[in-house]
C-alpha cells in the first residue's frame, strides 16, 4: 500500500496561546487528516516552533491555494514558515575530493530506496572519484581548484548546479572552503560533515591529534555551511567510545563509520524537512 501524499508544514512564531488550535483547526477545516505533529517552545527567547505533516488526498484546497490560504495565520501570528509536499523531491549534488567512504554511503543508500532525493550531479576537484559517477549513472563535473582560478570555478560551478535545478548540496568530505557566493545562494541548503565532535581538534590530523590526546570518545558533525568556517547551525552529532588499545588505523576506520551515518541522517531529516533553522541553531524534529 502506497504512503499518502502529504503537505508539511514548518513554522516559528512568538509564542502565544491558541498557537496548534489555529494551525490544526485550519488543517481540518479543510479536511485535512494530521499524520504528525511535533512542537518546542523555547521559553528564554518566547519562540515557538512546529512541523506538522497531512495527508491531502482529500483535501479540499489545491497545492497551490495552501500557501495563500494561510496568510491570515501567518500575519495574526507573526509566523516565519516554509511549505512543502512529500512528493517534492529534492535535487542534490555531491561534492567530493579524494575520500570516498561517505560518498559510497550515500550512493549505497540512495540506490536502495532509503534516501528519496534525486542526486543530480557529482561535483569533484579531483578526478579519482569519476568512476565512482559512472558506476552509479549520475553526471560527473570536475573542477580542479587553484589559487590562481577559485573565483572562476566556483563561478562556473554556480552556473553547472543551476543548469542541474540543483536546490541541495551535500560535502561529502570536499576538502575546498566554500566560497561566500555559492553559501549564499543555497543558505541553510548546504550540509557538510566534520571529522569530529566539534568544536574540538580542528586543522589537519584530527584524528592523530585525538590519538595523541588520549581520547576516549571520537565524534563526527554535520552542519549547515555559513561563512564563518565550521560554525554553522548543527543538524547532526554521534560519538564513538574507544579506548588506548586503539591505533591511529582504528581511530580513523571508526570516525569513518560516524560520519558516513550522521551525515546520512542529517540529509535523511533535511529533505524531509525536520530541520528548522533559528539564529545559529536547528530545532530539528527527528
Amino acid at each position: 500500500m502506497s504512503s499518502p501524499e502529504t503537505a508539511r508544514l514548518l513554522i516559528h512564531c512568538p509564542d502565544k496561546p491558541g498557537l496548534v488550535h489555529d494551525v490544526t483547526g485550519f488543517i481540518s477545516a479543510h479536511q485535512g487528516n494530521i499524520i504528525d505533529l511535533q512542537q518546542h517552545i523555547d521559553p528564554g527567547e518566547n519562540a515557538f516552533f512546529m512541523r506538522i505533516e497531512w495527508s491531502i488526498n482529500d483535501f479540499t484546497l489545491e497545492r497551490a491555494e495552501i500557501g495563500p490560504r494561510l496568510g491570515a495565520l501567518v500575519r495574526r501570528h507573526e509566523m516565519s514558515w516554509k511549505l512543502s509536499f512529500s512528493s517534492e523531491r529534492r535535487r542534490v549534488a555531491l561534492f567530493v575530493s579524494k575520500e570516498n567512504h561517505c560518498l559510497y554511503d550515500l550512493l549505497a543508500r540512495h540506490e536502495a530506496g532509503d534516501l528519496s532525493v534525486d542526486i543530480a550531479v557529482i561535483v569533484s576537484n579531483h578526478e579519482i572519484l569519476r568512476p565512482a559517477a559512472e558506476r552509479f549513472g549520475i553526471p560527473f563535473a570536475h573542477f580542479p581548484i587553484t589559487k590562481e582560478n577559485r573565483i572562476q570555478q566556483e563561478a562556473a560551478q554556480i552556473e553547472m548546479l543551476g543548469e542541474h535545478r540543483v536546490d541541495t548540496v551535500v560535502l561529502a568530505r570536499y576538502m575546498q572552503i566554500i566560497s561566500p557566493a555559492l553559501i549564499e545562494k543555497y543558505t541553510h541548503q548546504i550540509l557538510n560533515i566534520h571529522h569530529s565532535f566539534l568544536p574540538a581538534f580542528v586543522g589537519a590530523k584530527p584524528y592523530h591529534q585525538a590519538y595523541e590526546r588520549g581520547v576516549k570518545i571520537i565524534g563526527a558533525t554535520s552542519h549547515y555551511v555559513t561563512a564563518e568556517l565550521d560554525q554553522g547551525p548543527i543538524i547532526h552529532q554521534d560519538v564513538m567510545r574507544v579506548s588506548h588499545e586503539d591505533s591511529v588505523s582504528d581511530l580513523v576506520r571508526l570516525g569513518r563509520d560516524l560520519e558516513k551515518t550522521v551525515l546520512a541522517k542529517a540529509l535523511l531529516w533535511h529533505v524531509e524537512d525536520k530541520v528548522l533553522v533559528y539564529k545559529n541553531k536547528t530545532v530539528v524534529f527527528a
